[in-house]
């Protein structure tokens, strides 16, 4: 379905898809993006040189399909340099787009398969265990000790609890942990599905403390983790995925409209396990607290 923006910037050919706005909408999604001007040093002709895919390391994940060897291969980008910033996508439960439940007394968990508080329900479907690492840049790359991650995903059915229709009344499949000592947090949920218009995805935020989560425009990164394909298509196989079979074979995860500017090569989770025992997702996560955020927002999903 057209557009009329992109992350807040109007479209100059809203009839058009994406990809085909022209060079000059092109260079500005890519200058907008401080990982490129950070993290790999780029200027105006190495952005051009990245978007036409010329250095191997991010037109790798393009060449061949995804696999949870390459989601080990592309997970060190992300040590050394900054997280993406992203859309919150419109069912951030953060404030920021109607329901905060960020607000809400038991949203510090670590299993995030039911909801808490006044709703009962329970998101169904693969076991999955999140591992987020999260490094402060701005600190040498040392274990950001203390922060708040707050995580949220659709269900098996691609459904966002508190926004989508049957699961307005649940708020499954939302929570916040605090990085221990190592950066690390760690979340017990489900595998998402793969909705119509986007690669398989989990969303996250990160906050400098857990007081700090209750307003939305406190948190220091937006961002999203990329979930591989044969994993995902091990999933989607089983009873209760039966939608998300179609819409994994109408998408790529180079054309996705959030990973697609570098194939996921930061995004993309490290997975191991199986249908039977679950999946653990892991993704280090490098936050820089003396750059602007530039993520969040309704834009996207």
């Amino acid at each position: 379905m057209p557009h009329e923006q992109y992350q807040g910037r109007p479209l100059p050919r809203p009839g058009e898809e994406l990809v085909d706005q022209g060079l000059g909408f092109d260079l500005g999604t890519l200058m907008g993006r401080r990982r490129v001007l950070k993290a790999l040093g780029l200027g105006i002709t190495g952005l051009g040189l990245a978007a036409c895919g010329s250095s191997p390391s991010t037109s790798s994940p393009a060449s061949s399909p995804t696999s949870s060897s390459a989601a080990a291969a592309a997970t060190p980008a992300a040590t050394t340099g900054e997280i993406p910033d992203e859309t919150a996508g419109p069912y951030p439960g953060d404030g920021s787009n109607g329901p905060n439940v960020l607000d809400d007394s038991g949203i510090v968990r670590g299993d995030i398969r039911s909801s808490f508080g006044g709703s009962s329900g329970t998101a169904g479907g693969v076991p999955m265990t999140l591992e987020l690492v999260v490094k402060d840049l701005a600190g040498g790359g040392k274990p950001f000790a203390g922060v708040a991650v707050y995580v949220w995903h659709c269900d098996r059915e691609g459904r966002y609890s508190l926004y989508s229709e049957g699961a307005e009344d649940q708020n499954y499949l939302r929570g916040v942990q605090i990085a221990d000592a190592d950066g690390t947090v760690r979340f017990t949920s489900i595998f998402p599905a793969c909705y119509s218009g986007r690669w398989p995805h989990v969303h996250f935020e990160v906050y400098p403390d857990q007081a700090s989560i209750t307003d939305a425009g406190n948190a220091i990164s937006t961002s999203q983790v990329a979930l591989p394909q044969d994993a995902s298509e091990q999933v989607y196989a089983q009873p209760g995925y039966e939608s998300s079979v179609g819409n994994l074979s109408r998408v790529t995860l180079q054309g996705d409209n959030v990973f697609g500017d570098d194939g996921g090569a930061s995004q993309l989770g490290t997975v191991t396990g199986d249908v039977a025992s679950g999946y653990a997702v892991s993704l280090t996560v490098g936050v820089d607290t003396t750059t602007t955020p530039t993520g969040g927002g309704r834009p996207g999903r």
